[in-house]
């Protein structure tokens, strides 16, 4: 979980901030010293930190016992967990930084009310991330914002990547056991995507649509690299994917970059949608995959904006006429050396 180490410096750094508020605004002046301040300051760290130990636990593989559960209960057992666990943190680093041994009246009628209200904090912090995960940060960011309410049109990377034979899979190993593969498939995924710079756009049956913004930092080749990060990803898992289900999944993927419209669709629940000939040009690309025998497609418009690593082969394909197109296109495949 290394993408995972930036928002936990920056939650450290609010804590500190937040213990150094807490202690100016709160305490009596007459104790503002300063290693009274420095107290105060890894106090609120330590008590963030415990919450994000507590909320990363719940959003890695470690808590499926609880998240096969209705929604409400998750969110019910994860904020009580991190209510307790704060709490908890908040009374030792009170003994530890202060040498003060808390008084049992306080922890029979204090305690308990500090515990109630991080239950319900968390159970808002809580609620607010789930709807996070449900669309989007960027997506109800924008939404919030109103800039897709009106056709805008911007220069994207978009990847298709799809589960390779996910129909006969289907018929040899049952639709709920397939549904199954691919759910933890995209769970397994969704790391590497996100290290690199990656949106999940849309999760369409056994494909996921991933996008990045067509910037100075894609020469620097994530899309590219995203990949590998996935199929390393997947050989690290390899024998508990054969253990659970019998196989290990393999995959193919079409990148492309161009411009695309985004909009905003729908009215009772509103969507962000793509169009355009880029996004047209990406699917085909991974159909082509099948045809070509190849794992990624990348297409000449995509490799013109980046250079290519030395870990990495470009073979040229020549020009492709893609189905539903009637313009051609520079097709690579791309792979690593050795």
């Amino acid at each position: 979980m290394r993408y995972a180490i930036l928002p936990t410096f920056f939650l450290a750094i609010g804590g500190l901030i937040a213990g150094l508020a807490y202690r100016y605004l709160v305490n009596d002046p007459i104790e503002a010293t300063l290693p009274n301040y420095l107290r105060s300051s890894f106090h609120g760290m330590g008590m963030t930190l415990a919450g994000r130990g507590v909320h990363l636990y719940f959003t890695s593989r470690r808590n499926e016992w609880v998240s096969k559960w209705p929604l409400l209960a998750d969110l019910a057992v994860r904020s009580a967990a991190m209510a307790i666990v704060v709490a908890s943190a908040a009374l030792i680093l009170q003994a530890a930084l202060y040498g003060e041994w808390i008084e049992t009246k306080w922890l029979i009628e204090q305690f308990p009310l500090i515990v109630a209200i991080g239950f319900v904090g968390s159970m808002l912090i809580g609620s607010a991330f789930e709807l996070t995960r449900l669309v989007g940060s960027r997506v109800l960011f924008n939404v919030a914002l109103g800039r897709y309410r009106s056709p805008v049109r911007e220069a994207r990377v978009l990847m298709f990547l799809d589960l390779a034979g996910s129909t006969s899979l289907a018929e040899t190993m049952g639709e709920l056991r397939v549904q199954g593969l691919l759910t933890r498939f995209f769970f397994d995924i969704d790391g590497a995507i996100v290290a690199h710079g990656g949106e999940v756009h849309a999760y369409v049956g056994d494909e996921v649509i991933v996008t990045w913004p067509l910037d100075e930092r894609m020469s620097a080749g994530r899309c590219i690299d995203c990949f590998f990060a996935i199929a390393d990803s997947i050989a690290d898992k390899a024998d508990a994917y054969r253990q659970e289900f019998g196989i290990v999944p393999s995959f193919r993927a079409g990148l492309h970059a161009g411009y695309v419209v985004i909009s905003e669709c729908g009215s009772s629940r509103r969507q962000l949608a793509y169009f355009g000939d880029t996004v047209n040009v990406t699917a085909r690309l991974q159909e082509h995959c099948k045809e070509v025998g190849r794992n990624l497609l990348v297409s000449s418009d995509l490799l013109r904006h980046m250079k290519l690593k030395p870990a990495f082969t470009a073979e040229a394909l020549g020009e492709v006429r893609l189905r539903g197109r009637a313009a051609a296109i520079e097709v690579f495949a791309v792979e690593r050396r050795g």
